[in-house]
C-alpha cells in the first residue's frame, strides 16, 4: 500500500479524492499497488465528508511522515503552493500537480530538484486539463524534432468567441453568459487577457525544447478587443478568430513564441475546435501535424489526469521517470517585433478616402475584404508577411493618413 497526500480541497481536488476511493481496486491493478489517502490539507472544515478523519490544517503533519511518497498539490497559486512543493521533493516525496502557474513559473527549478533527490515532479493536468499532452509530448514524440506547437490553450475564451461566431453575441454578452454558466470567473481577466493561456504554452515551449520559457518573457494578447465586425470580415475571408498559443524553433536556435488572437482559414485543423473545448497541434519533423483535442478543464477530466500522474509516479519509485528541462538563458525568446506575419487590419475613414489606394501606397500589395454588411467609410484588409517592427511602423504611417485602425489581428498558417 501506497500512501498519498492531497493539498487543497476544491474542484479539482474533491475529484482526485473522489477517484482514488472509488477507481480503488482498477487503480491498484495499474499501479501494482493499492493506494491510501493519508491526508488532505486545507483551511477549511468538512463535517459529514466521509474523508473527514483525514484532513488536517497543518503542512507539517504531511512533510513530516515519511509513509507518505507521493503528495497531490492542487491548491493553484504560487504561494503557498511552491513552497510546500520544494519542501516535499527535499524531503524525498514525488509531487504531482495540475498547478499551471506553479510550473510555467518554477519547473526548471523544481524539475532540478526532483532530479538530485530522486524523485518525480510531474503535471500532466497543467496544460489541457483532461486532455493527454506532457505524456506524449515527452515520450510518444521523442523520436521527433519538434518544429512548431500551437493551439486553443483556454476553453473560456474559446467559448466566447463561439458565441460571438455562431450566435452574432457581442464580446461583453458572451462573457456574461460564460460566467453565469461557470465557465469564467468573476475576475477573468487571467482567461479572456490571455494570461491562462500564456503559463500553458510556455510550458509546452519549455518541454519541447527543453529550456524554461517564463509567462513574463512572452508578448500577451487577449481577446476583450476582437468585436463582431472583426467577426463578421473574418467570415467573409474564410476564417474565423481564435485565441491561438503559438512556439516554434527558428534556424538560429531561439524561439518564437507568443499568445494572440489570430484569424485561421476554416481549412486549419483547430479552426473547428468549438464551444470549451481546447485543441494542440504539436508539428513534428516525422509524424506532421498531430492534434490533440478534448476539454482543457473541468473537475473529473484534471482530476483523471492528476490521478494517471500518481499511478505513473508509484510505478516509478526505484527507476525515476525522466522529465526535465534547464533554466532559460537571456536571448533565448525572439523579440515579439521580430515575428514576421500578415496581419488583418479593420479601418474607419472619412468621406472622400480611397482607403484602396492609400492602403496599397503604404502597405504595398493588400487582399481586401468584401462583406456585404460592411459599414459606412470602412474596410478590412489582409497585408503581405512582415516583421511586426515593420507592420507598426507602417500602420502609424497609415493613420498619420488620417485612416483610423480600428483592429488588428495577425493571421495564422496552423
Amino acid at each position: 500500500m501506497v500512501d498519498v497526500a492531497i493539498m487543497g480541497y476544491g474542484v479539482v481536488g474533491s475529484g482526485v479524492a473522489e477517484i482514488i476511493v472509488t477507481h480503488k481496486e482498477s487503480l491498484a491493478k495499474r499501479a501494482k499497488e493499492e493506494i491510501n489517502i493519508k491526508y488532505i490539507l486545507d483551511i477549511r472544515e468538512f463535517p459529514g465528508n466521509p474523508l473527514e478523519e483525514k484532513f488536517t490544517k497543518d503542512f507539517n503533519v504531511i512533510l513530516n511522515d515519511d509513509d507518505v511518497k507521493v503528495v497531490v498539490e492542487v491548491m493553484g497559486g504560487l504561494h503557498p503552493a511552491y513552497d510546500f512543493v520544494r519542501q516535499c521533493l527535499e524531503r524525498g516525496k514525488s509531487v504531482v500537480t495540475s498547478n499551471k502557474e506553479l510550473v510555467a513559473a518554477k519547473g526548471a527549478e523544481l524539475l532540478q530538484l526532483a532530479q538530485d533527490k530522486n524523485v518525480n515532479f510531474l503535471f500532466e493536468a497543467s496544460v489541457g486539463g483532461g486532455i493527454p499532452i506532457i505524456r506524449p509530448m515527452s515520450q510518444c514524440l521523442a523520436a521527433n524534432d519538434v518544429v512548431e506547437v500551437a493551439g486553443i490553450l483556454n476553453g473560456t475564451t474559446n467559448f466566447i468567441l463561439t458565441k460571438m461566431i455562431r450566435d452574432q453575441m457581442s464580446f461583453e454578452d458572451a462573457l456574461a453568459l460564460a460566467q453565469s454558466l461557470g465557465y469564467a470567473e468573476k475576475d477573468p481577466t487571467a482567461d479572456i487577457e490571455g494570461l491562462d493561456a500564456v503559463r500553458k504554452i510556455c510550458i509546452l515551449a519549455s518541454l519541447a525544447y527543453g529550456k524554461h520559457v517564463y509567462p513574463d518573457n512572452i508578448h500577451t494578447e487577449g481577446i476583450s478587443k476582437i468585436t463582431l465586425d472583426d467577426v463578421s470580415y473574418a467570415s467573409a475571408w474564410g476564417g474565423v478568430i481564435k485565441l491561438i498559443g503559438s512556439v516554434k524553433k527558428l534556424d538560429d536556435g531561439r524561439i518564437d513564441i507568443f499568445v494572440a488572437p489570430m484569424l485561421l482559414p476554416q481549412s486549419s485543423q483547430l479552426a473547428g475546435v468549438d464551444d470549451v473545448f481546447n485543441g494542440i497541434m504539436v508539428r513534428g519533423d516525422s509524424t506532421g501535424d498531430v492534434v490533440f483535442y478534448g476539454k482543457g478543464a473541468g473537475k473529473m477530466p484534471t482530476a483523471s489526469a492528476v490521478v494517471a500522474d500518481v499511478i505513473d509516479c508509484i510505478k516509478h519509485f526505484k527507476a525515476r521517470k525522466y522529465l526535465y528541462w534547464a533554466d532559460g538563458e537571456e536571448g533565448y525568446v525572439l523579440p515579439y517585433e521580430d515575428s514576421v506575419c500578415a496581419m488583418y487590419i479593420r479601418a474607419s475613414y472619412s468621406d472622400g478616402t480611397d482607403i484602396d489606394a492609400v492602403a496599397k501606397k503604404i502597405f504595398g500589395k493588400i487582399n481586401m475584404i468584401a462583406r456585404t454588411s460592411s459599414g459606412k467609410n470602412e474596410a478590412a484588409f489582409i497585408t503581405e508577411e512582415m516583421t511586426v517592427k515593420k507592420f507598426n511602423a507602417l500602420a502609424d504611417e497609415l493613420e498619420k493618413s488620417g485612416v483610423k485602425i480600428e483592429s488588428r489581428i495577425r493571421m495564422g498558417d496552423l
